[in-house]
Order: C-alpha cells, then structure tokens, then sequence
C-alpha cells in the first residue's frame, strides 16, 4: 500500500501515552458500556463496531483522560492513520456531494489501553469502535498487532498488512457514514421490538454494509490515488476472514451459534467488502433490505 499521494488528514486526537491511574476492564467495563447505550437509547451492539467480539487480554489497562493533542501525529503509524483518514475524508465528501448531501468527517481518536468516550470508556480489548453519540471513531493501534498476532489476519511483518489496517479504519468510518445516513437511529428503533436473534441479525447487516463501504472506499480510492499494491487486497480479505463469527466463536469455544451473531460470517464479511471494492458504488451496499446478507 502506497501512501505517498493520499491525503492527509488533521482530525486526529492522539491521546496515545496520556495515562491518568488505572482501571479494571473486561466484563465489568463492557456491561458498563452496555448500560449506557441502553440508557441513552443507543443499542450497545451499534456503538462496538469493529472486532469487539476479539476482547481479551489483562484485567487492567492504562485509563486515559482529556483530549489529547490535535492534528496529524508526525510518527509513522500516526501518518499512516492520517493518510487513510484523509483519503475516507476526500471519497466521502465527494459521494455526498454527488447526492446533493455534506459529508461531515469524524474525528478519529488515537489512543493506548483505555480512554474516555462519548459513549464511555474505550478501551484496547473492545477493538476499534464508532461512537455516534460524539461522532469519532476510537481505536488502540496495538488492535493492528492483534490482527497480525493473535488472529493470524495478515502475515506478520508483511507490508500488505497497511491495507488491512486501512480496511478496519474505513470499516469504522463506513459506521459514521450509517450515523450520517440516519442508518444507524433506525436500526436501533427497530431492535428494540425484536427478540435477542432478531436483533443479532440485524446488527450483522448493519455491519456487513460498513465492510461494503469499505470496499467502495478503496474501489475509489485506487481510481484516484492507484495506492492499492500487489497483495494488498489479499491481506483485507484475510483480515474479515478472520474477524468473522463463524470463525472466532470456533476459535473461542469449537463450535458455532448463528444467532449469536452480530458481524457476519467470514464468507459474509469478505463478500461484501468486495462487492464495494468492485462496483464503488454505495447502491450496492443495501444490506439492509436484501433478502440473505
């Protein structure tokens, strides 16, 4: 993956290296999250996109507080942030604009361990989220080291590992994209009269259309930028593969529950980032309204 020519982008809070004391996570703090989505009449399942099913890790993190500095960092994973953040920036805009729309750009926040969010406390076991209450999206680049890692989503150490990075960024702005749409107060209406299977399912459309998004990101950035490398498409495939349900509840537990669902299987999640990254076309992305996701 090629940054040279992206755009760069300065909404950016780095809150990375900011600690304030320490924190328990894990169960506790996810139910926590829960509760105020629940209060706020947001469904928590909307707030986590991402990988949050990937949680793990230790009892206690690094708790962050305040905003952090602004601006695109000058270290190497804070320009590479910049970069894919900028090209999202310019795609959207213009797709908006094109349906007679303004696009308004997320601020994305950088951060390690554990930080505040409008949502609640973000932190690095719950996997990079969007949160529509102060439209940002969160993400602890230590998740990328996972994908490679624990998850096996791209080979260790292999360049074509940045478009799989950049894969899960757009897939989280692909969530601020819904929220601007009025996508994402609809499904959580709509949640609300279904039964837990029923609103699993629904959640897992919700997600399948951001990896559509995704794809007509990268589908349009490549025509502008040809930033996309031999191998790179590969790598974003390996990645929803991996970060597929049916694949991590077997990883998990051996053996595989449906309803339990809420991102997609891994032959869903690599088939609708492909079907944005072949059209570029946002009216192929209506997974809400077809028949089988």
């Amino acid at each position: 993956m090629r940054l040279d020519e992206l755009p760069r982008s300065d909404r950016i809070e780095d809150r990375r290296g900011q600690t304030a004391g320490r924190a328990g996570i894990g169960i506790g703090t996810v139910a926590v999250l829960a509760l105020i989505g629940w209060a706020l009449g947001i469904d928590p399942r909307v707030l986590i996109g991402g990988a949050e099913m990937m949680s793990g890790g230790s009892q206690t993190q690094q708790q962050q507080t305040g905003a952090g500095t602004t601006g695109a960092p000058s270290d190497e994973m804070g320009q590479f942030v910049s970069a894919v953040l900028g090209s999202t920036e310019a795609e959207w805009t213009e797709i908006f604009a094109r349906a007679g729309k303004t696009y308004k750009p997320p601020t994305l926040v950088i951060f390690s361990g554990a930080t505040k969010s409008g949502c609640g406390f973000a932190q690095a076991a719950m996997g990079p989220f969007y949160c529509p209450i102060d439209q940002k999206v969160y993400l602890d680049t230590s998740f990328f080291q996972d994908l490679q890692h624990r998850f096996g989503a791209c080979d260790v150490g292999s360049k074509t590992c940045q478009f799989s990075q950049a894969y899960v960024i757009a897939h989280e702005i692909g969530h601020h994209v819904q929220n601007l749409l009025g996508l994402l107060p609809q499904v959580q209406q709509a949640q609300r009269a279904m039964d837990q299977a029923e609103a699993n399912g629904l959640q897992v459309r919700v997600e399948l259309q951001a990896d559509c998004f995704a794809g007509v990101w990268a589908n349009r950035a490549q025509a502008k930028w040809q930033f996309i490398e031999p191998g790179d498409v590969e790598a974003a495939l390996q990645t929803a593969s991996a970060i597929g349900d049916d694949r991590l509840q077997r990883k998990a537990q051996g053996y595989v529950v449906p309803d339990a669902f809420t991102h997609g299987t891994s032959a869903q999640r690599t088939g609708w980032f492909m079907t944005g990254l072949k059209s570029g076309d946002v009216a192929n992305c209506d997974t809400l309204r077809t028949q089988e996701p």
